[in-house]
């Protein structure tokens, strides 16, 4: 228990970290490198009520719980690839390529499945895309292979309620919206909180 709290709590603290570098993205930046740069140099940006470093030190606790501390960096990243995509509709190869060998690092026990995990969600999320490629952004399929490396290293169950769980979650939300006349079939919204929000339920639930 006093490593999920030790977790917690420096969790907390990148969470102002979290808010200046997710702030630092656009939905159109005129110079991704730039852009990238100026978000790593970033400063932590506390803000009250402190909302952002609460659900990214209970990601982290929860994560680290229920599936253990090897998904410590997993949880930090879903919190920040969630809040920028839901507000740029934009998942930043500066994020998503470097998170990949980082995150086989922390999974390294299980990495030859998580790789295999990681490449058959990938190569599935291409052939969504490939099919239907207004109907979500290759920055979708780079996600997947996070998703698939995180839930596989867990075990294949989790790969397969992972990949199910965040389709079905993205599903309700459209229906909502339909059901509430906020939108319409054509209305777009970003998937990637929803494929993350799969894996993190399904890591949780079932670990």
């Amino acid at each position: 228990m006093v490593p999920i709290v030790v977790a917690a709590v420096l969790a907390f603290a990148v969470g102002s970290y979290v808010r200046a570098f997710a702030a630092a993205f656009e939905p159109d930046p005129p110079d991704t490198r730039a852009e990238a740069r100026r978000a790593y140099l970033s400063r932590p940006r506390p803000a009250w009520p402190p909302y952002l470093e609460l659900a990214t030190s209970a990601a982290v606790a929860l994560l680290c719980w229920r599936a253990g501390p090897q998904y410590a960096f997993f949880a930090v990243l879903a919190v920040t690839l969630s809040l920028i995509d839901w507000r740029t509709y934009r998942l930043p190869d500066a994020i998503t390529l470097p998170a990949y060998p980082v995150l086989a690092l922390t999974l390294w026990p299980d990495l030859p499945r998580a790789l295999l995990g990681a490449l058959a969600l990938a190569l599935l999320y291409g052939l969504l895309w490939f099919a239907r490629p207004a109907a979500m952004g290759f920055g979708d399929v780079k996600l997947a292979g996070l998703v698939g490396m995180a839930a596989a290293a867990a075990g294949w169950q989790q790969w397969v309620l992972a990949a199910l769980a965040g389709q079905f979650a993205a599903a309700l939300y459209a229906a909502w919206l339909l059901a509430g006349r906020k939108g319409s079939g054509q209305t777009q919204f970003p998937l990637g909180p929803f494929m993350l929000a799969g894996a993190f339920a399904t890591l949780c639930l079932t670990s």
